[in-house]
């Protein structure tokens, strides 16, 4: 919690959106949603991925286009289930839909490792660990990396996010003590932004500058998923 992986999740979406690719979010955070905020389409989600899974809505209908940017759409969380539970079977069941209609699927995991998390990686391919280099938060992902075992080696990468001015100095130092902690190979680092905090809360992460160093990160990693090899930039 408080790494910053729904606000990395909108960012990279976003980027790989602009890259010409097919996306959708998906937000895992039954009850506690919060990347239909972020995006500015809390008006316009009105459906959720339960109303897909019990048949009142085709995944469509449900997902929401952004209106500034074509290629990203959002399926967001229930609000609530009223004591139902979805199954691992209806999550893999709608993600193979998922599959034949978008290039690229991001799904938002909730913190912990509870039933969200289950549900989040019961159908992915490969799993982003997002984690800062405070002690605590690199030691939660070393137990999330313990859950991860049936995925095989190489799906399975690290983002160092919310890297503060301060730490810049000692950065190799500090991210190879997190990658040695974590276990994972690094997949990118997003420097911490001020303005992000601010965005986040009128809903305007997706009005973030595009030459913002915590969005040209997002897009470089973006760029890693889609197979490029690109250099950590200066930061």
């Amino acid at each position: 919690g408080g790494t910053g992986k729904s606000s990395f999740t909108a960012l990279a979406g976003l980027a790989l959106s602009r890259l010409g690719q097919r996306v959708l979010l998906i937000d895992g955070d039954i009850g506690l949603r919060n990347l239909d905020l972020y995006l500015g389409l809390s008006d316009r989600a009105l459906m959720d991925y339960s109303d897909v899974i019990e048949k009142r809505a085709t995944l469509l209908d449900a997902a929401v286009q952004h209106p500034d940017y074509p290629n990203l759409y959002l399926l967001t969380a229930p609000v609530s289930l009223n004591g139902k539970e979805i199954e691992i079977a209806q999550m893999q069941s709608l993600l193979r839909e998922v599959r034949t209609r978008f290039d690229y699927c991001l799904i938002d995991s909730a913190a912990g490792l509870g039933r969200s998390f289950i549900l989040a990686t019961c159908g992915a391919d490969r799993v982003i660990v997002v984690a800062n280099t405070e002690p605590s938060s690199l030691r939660d992902a070393q137990r999330t990396v313990m859950e991860l075992k049936a995925f095989p080696q190489g799906s399975v990468h690290l983002v160092i996010n919310r890297l503060r001015k301060k730490l810049l100095q000692s950065l190799h130092s500090n991210i190879d003590d997190a990658m040695d902690a974590a276990g994972l190979p690094l997949l990118g680092v997003i420097p911490e932004d001020e303005n992000i905090p601010s965005y986040l809360s009128c809903g305007k992460l997706i009005k973030l500058n595009h030459y913002a160093p915590a969005y040209r990160a997002a897009e470089n990693t973006a760029r890693r998923l889609c197979g490029e090899h690109v250099r950590l930039m200066k930061l």
